[in-house]
């Protein structure tokens, strides 16, 4: 399992004892704490996919003074599995044959890196790339590196899903919208 290290986080201390931090963690045993109070081990409260690491680390000796004391800290780790997902590009050198002159209808997320609502439409793009797995292409196209196609197919706001049928536009849809959305439009040309 792939874990990273989360330099700065804050997230409040559970108290030994306080009703407030156990109900955070209904339905799960209560956690260790440590003798300051901070939670060790287990899950943190609300936060999917990250838990405390309970062994302390040692702040190295030569980032010390002298004569100050040893640090000892809690590390928070990330292990949200699977979440990783990805759409295969499509560039202008391969708009067209892999979607123009695509056998089957091709559904193609116009995005940038820097769009946060196109990152959040991302796995919903490939769910769907795995639902419809043989009856549909998917794809996504990185507007700042081929803005051609995007000006040629008259994109002026991302996320823009479009889906293509025989080299041809047939729909369009803006903005990060829900998985039925997609599906409804993705249907009509099946």
């Amino acid at each position: 399992m792939a874990t990273a290290v989360l330099e700065s986080l804050a997230v409040p201390r559970a108290r030994h004892g306080a009703g407030m931090a156990r109900a955070h963690w209904a339905g799960a045993a209560a956690p260790a704490t440590t003798s300051l109070g901070g939670v060790v081990g287990g899950l943190l409260p609300e936060f999917a996919g990250l838990r405390v690491d309970g062994r302390s680390r040692t702040v190295p000796f030569a980032a010390r003074r002298a004569n100050a004391r040893v640090v000892r800290r809690a590390v928070v780790l990330c292990e949200a599995q699977g979440t990783a997902v990805d759409v295969p590009d499509v560039t202008k050198d391969t708009w067209k044959s892999l979607v123009i002159e695509s056998d089957k209808p091709v559904l193609v997320e116009f995005w940038a890196p820097w769009c946060g609502p196109c990152r959040m439409i991302l796995p919903v793009i490939y769910r769907l790339s795995k639902t419809y797995e043989g009856k549909l292409k998917c794809f996504k196209l990185n507007t700042d590196e081929s803005p051609d196609i995007a000006t040629q197919y008259g994109v002026r706001s991302i996320p823009t899903i479009m889906i293509f049928k025989n080299g041809e536009k047939k729909d369009a849809v803006i903005g990060a919208v829900p998985e039925t959305t997609l599906v409804t439009s993705i249907e009509k040309f099946m």
